[in-house]
């Protein structure tokens, strides 16, 4: 058995310290990714870079690695900005790095995302922030009350910048780079490369190299179904995938935020866990739908294009796409959400006649022959759905109460008296904590935990 291109591919053969080395060893980090070993040489040598790479590519590391590596960690001005088109994509990008950095002591990563009280997040700027990860439209607000200074900033990267740019960012992205030295490094990081990810290139970056990885390489192990169902039987053509394949979870996408809400409706109305995720939903009701979702307390998410950029779910059985995208690079975004870290995944596709055209071209950009089926060719008896396995309950209480995980599982275990085997994820934000039960347990931990204390204190509770 050769070794050379486990070699070829090690972190080793970059110019990393050995203590980022051992980190990246301890966190599962074995060998670059192809959008890593493409990138990180240029961009630890200082390169502008353009990258166009899939979310679930590591793409993350890529940029993560390199602002790191150059960081002074005597210095807490801001010394490094990355912007992100939603505060989902945000929120991971931050954990990800406080995690790459965990080798280096005391560097302090920030959030700075809209939909969340500005107060708090000028409390943590005063203090010094090595790091800031943001969105753009709450980065401009920092600057415009002049409570974030870029003016040491020695790295910009713009992730996931062809959606910022459809999202109408360009404006504030162009406000803030105004602000942010020339002698900077700036990654820009895109699924795609419209001409006006060119054009964002020619007016922020100088001489930067460009990589690109293949997305064929993301859809290996996704099985892809495609069937015709006629405009007017779709949302029955999407019941019978679901009574045929029954996945234990799926994200569905539609195209418009109309038809979302519509799909929602109807399977919620068939008895099914769904819920949906739009663009217009208030920033807390998208982050209590995204927890659901991980949390297994709801099976089915029904989301827009704009609202799941950045979603990162692990071991996601199925992606359903209720309509074809209007473009090949937006469909191998949305289906290589499953079938991620050599799992198996399934993508199972809905299009009407007067929709081949869509069919067509995305097997031209595919470069293989794509058939289809017929619905009635499928079985499925109309089965009385399956509830979700889990309840997510709420409790009042987050990260500026000092609330931690280890007390609510013990709150739980302990003089409530619940299994620790019905006891799920725990997701715990600013202001509020959400812990996943076992269905059958729900009723007996709503209570304990609402007549029941948690480190010595009473918080409400509810169940989602």
């Amino acid at each position: 058995m050769s070794s050379k291109p486990s070699s070829k591919l090690s972190f080793t053969k970059l110019p990393l310290s050995p203590a980022m080395l051992d980190n990246l060893d301890s966190l599962g980090y074995r060998e670059m990714t192809a959008i890593q070993a493409a990138s990180l040489p240029l961009a630890l040598s200082g390169q502008d870079l353009i990258a166009q790479a899939e979310t679930g590519s590591g793409k993350t590391a890529a940029f993560a690695l390199p602002l790191l590596s150059h960081l002074n960690p005597r210095d807490f001005g801001t010394q490094a900005l990355v912007l992100c088109p939603t505060r989902e994509l945000a929120t991971q990008v931050a954990q990800e790095i406080r995690r790459l950095a965990r080798h280096q002591q005391n560097i302090k990563v920030v959030t700075l995302c809209g939909g969340q009280p500005i107060g708090p997040q000028i409390g943590s700027l005063e203090h010094g922030a090595h790091v800031v990860v943001g969105t753009p439209g709450r980065i401009t607000d920092h600057l415009r009350k002049q409570t974030l200074s870029l003016e040491r900033v020695a790295m910009l990267v713009l992730d996931e910048a062809d959606r910022m740019l459809e999202m109408g960012f360009e404006e504030d992205l162009s406000r803030i780079v105004d602000r942010i030295p020339q002698s900077r490094q700036t990654l820009l990081f895109s699924a795609t490369y419209p001409q006006d990810i060119e054009r964002l290139s020619a007016r922020f970056q100088r001489q930067a190299k460009r990589v690109a990885v293949s997305s064929q390489l993301t859809l290996d192990n996704i099985e892809e179904r495609f069937f015709i169902c006629s405009q007017s039987k779709r949302v029955e053509g999407l019941a019978k995938l679901l009574q045929h394949f029954r996945p234990s979870s799926a994200v569905i996408f539609c195209n418009t935020k109309q038809l979302v809400r519509e799909v929602e409706s109807f399977l919620q109305a068939e008895g099914l866990a769904a819920l949906a995720l739009h663009g217009d939903m208030e920033q807390r009701d998208r982050d209590q739908v995204l927890i659901q979702f991980k949390q297994q307390s709801c099976s089915l998410l029904v989301a827009s294009d704009v609202a799941a950029r950045g979603l990162d779910i692990d071991d996601l059985p199925a992606v359903i796409n209720f309509e074809l995208p209007r473009d090949p690079d937006t469909y191998v975004h949305r289906i290589g959400r499953t079938g991620r870290a050599g799992k198996e995944g399934l993508a199972l596709n809905l299009f009407a006649d007067n929709e081949r055209y869509k069919l067509d071209r995305l097997a031209e950009a595919l470069g293989r022959e794509l058939s289809f089926e017929s619905l009635e060719e499928l079985s499925g008896a109309a089965e009385s759905p399956a509830p979700a396995p889990f309840v997510t309950l709420c409790i009042a209480g987050g990260k500026k109460q000092k609330v931690r995980a280890g007390d609510i599982l013990g709150a739980l275990t302990g003089e409530a008296g619940i299994p620790a085997a019905a006891v799920g994820k725990i997701s715990i934000t600013d202001f509020q904590s959400y812990v996943a039960i076992a269905r059958e347990q729900a009723d007996a931990a709503l209570g304990r935990l609402l007549n029941g204390r948690i480190k010595g204190r009473k918080f409400k509770v509810r169940r989602l």
